[in-house]
C-alpha cells in the first residue's frame, strides 16, 4: 500500500517503519503524505489499539527533511509547507485517540526530532542522537519543534539546542526528559512493544481521555482542569468503568471492550 513505509500489525500494535534507508529515512512530501494515511488507519481501524513509529536500518530514525525540496520555496511556500505538515501529520499524531510511541533507532534530526516529539512519548536506542539543526540552513523548525522541544525539556535547554543546532546523545536526552528509556538497539522494539502490551490491557476510552487531558496542558485555548473534570465524568457513563470497578471488587482481571 505504501512506497516509503512498511507496516505490520500484531497483537493490536501497528508498527510503522519509515523505509528510505538510502536517504537516512528523510522526510519528503511522499513520506509525510503516506505517514498521514497510516495515522488515519490508527484512527479508523478498531483492530489497531496502539502504534509504534520507527525508522529502517540502524543508523537513522529520520535524519531530517529532504532539503532539495526547499530550494524552490518562497515565504508563502515555506509557510504553506509547515502548515500542511502540521495539519495532516504532526498534530494528527499528537491528538491520536490511541497511543503512538516513537522508537528512535538512530539520528532524529530536524523533522525527525519533530516527528518523535509529536508522539505521545519516546524510547530510544543507545545509539540515538537528537537535534534541531535548522539554523544551519537559515531556518527554524516548522513542524512544531520550537514548541514541543520547549514543552519537553524546558525553555533554557530548548533555546540553546535551537540556537546552536547541536545534537544530544541518548543519555543526555534521557537526562533532559526527552525520552523515557534508553535501551540497546536490538531491544528497542521489544521494549516499546512491552509497554504498549500493558497499555493495551487498559480501558481504551480511559486511555483516550488521558491523551486529551494531558494535551490540554499545552493548549492555551483550553482549561486543562475543566477537561479533566469532564473526561472523568464521561468515564462514569462507560461500560468499561462499570466493568473495571466490578472486576476490582471481585478481585479479577477486567475485560474492557472500549464501550
Amino acid at each position: 500500500m505504501y512506497s516509503t513505509l512498511t507496516t505490520e500489525l500484531s497483537t493490536g500494535i501497528l508498527v510503522i517503519t519509515i523505509n528510505r534507508p538510502d536517504k537516512l529515512n528523510a522526510l519528503n512530501k511522499a513520506v509525510i503524505e503516506e505517514l498521514s494515511l497510516a495515522i488515519e488507519e490508527i484512527y479508523t481501524r478498531p483492530e489497531i489499539k496502539s502504534a509504534i513509529i520507527t525508522g529502517s536500518g540502524q543508523k537513522a530514525f529520520v535524519a531530517g527533511a529532504d532539503i532539495s525540496e526547499f530550494l524552490a520555496l518562497d515565504t508563502a511556500g515555506g509557510k504553506a509547507l509547515a502548515q500542511k505538515g502540521q495539519d495532516i501529520l504532526f498534530t494528527k499524531i499528537e491528538k491520536s485517540p490511541k497511543p503512538i510511541i516513537a522508537a528512535v533507532n538512530g539520528f532524529a534530526l530536524g523533522g525527525g526530532c519533530e516527528l518523535a516529539m509529536a508522539c505521545h512519548f519516546r524510547i530510544c536506542s543507545d545509539t540515538a542522537k537528537f537535534g534541531q539543526p535548522e539554523v544551519n540552513l537559515g531556518l527554524i523548525p516548522g513542524y512544531g519543534g520550537t514548541q514541543r522541544l520547549t514543552q519537553l525539556i524546558g525553555k533554557g535547554r530548548a533555546t540553546e539546542l535551537l540556537m546552536t543546532g547541536n545534537m544530544i546523545d541518548a543519555n543526555t536526552a534521557l537526562q533532559y526528559g526527552l525520552v523515557n528509556y534508553v535501551v540497546p538497539q536490538d531491544e528497542l522494539l521489544n521494549k516499546t512493544r512491552s509497554i504498549l502490551d500493558i497499555i493495551n490491557t487498559k480501558a481504551p476510552l480511559a486511555i483516550t481521555a488521558v491523551i486529551k487531558a494531558v494535551n490540554a496542558v499545552f493548549d492555551e485555548t483550553k482549561n486543562g482542569f475543566d477537561i479533566e473534570i469532564n473526561e472523568f465524568g464521561k468515564c462514569f457513563g462507560t461500560a468499561d468503568m462499570k466493568e473495571g470497578a466490578t472486576a476490582f471488587l471481585e478481585k479479577r482481571k477486567a475485560n474492557f471492550t472500549g464501550k
